[in-house]
């Protein structure tokens, strides 16, 4: 089972049968409310990170940031809420009980509960979401540090050949017709 930004794919049907016999709840599409809100939050991220990177000011970038690691916490929080409840709040009608025992799935990770296996990890999408956000919290870590004189100055040469997001964008004159420049 596959559970992307706005649906759940897979063997949902086999899982939940299997899920009937401990007591577990089916796990329906109009059960998750951030079907609805995830891909909307993530739009809106995306354009204040395009408005950052136009107006090129640290503070916005630090609370980009800020709004990029607080949504990810949140949204790991809001599942392993989910999971807790799908795991703990059992029917006591089920066909098989096990006193004391909860079928939380992992956050990460593997676990076998019984005769079931399962394995919880991000699919490439999550790994490209956890990325983004290390690289976010790096660079912040850094410019902070820059700004206070706690990073080397020869690790941030002032002869770079890097532009700010504005020269690039008053510098840009795409070459559509004729040949490109000689390299010397």
């Amino acid at each position: 089972m596959k559970i992307w930004i706005n649906d759940i794919k897979g063997d949902v049907k086999i899982v939940n049968g299997l899920n009937h016999y401990i007591g577990m709840h089916n796990i329906h599409k109009e059960d998750f409310l951030e079907f609805k809100y995830l891909p909307l939050s993530i739009l809106i991220f995306m354009g204040l990170a395009l408005i950052t990177l136009i107006i090129n000011r640290k503070r916005i970038y630090y609370l980009l940031t800020l709004i990029f690691v607080s949504l990810g916490l949140f949204s790991f929080y809001d599942f392993y809420k989910w999971e807790y409840r799908y795991g703990h709040n059992l029917d006591p009608k089920a066909p098989i009980k096990v006193p004391g025992m909860s079928f939380q799935p992992p956050l990460f990770g593997y676990k076998k509960l019984l005769n079931f296996e399962i394995m919880s990890q991000p699919d490439i999408a999550g790994w490209f979401y956890i990325a983004s956000g290390a690289i976010l919290v790096l660079f912040t870590i850094y410019e902070w540090k820059k700004a206070s004189g706690k990073v080397s100055p020869d690790l941030y040469p002032k002869n770079q050949n890097i532009l700010s997001s504005k020269e690039l964008l008053k510098n840009f004159k795409p070459n559509l017709v004729g040949s490109h420049p000689k390299a010397h």
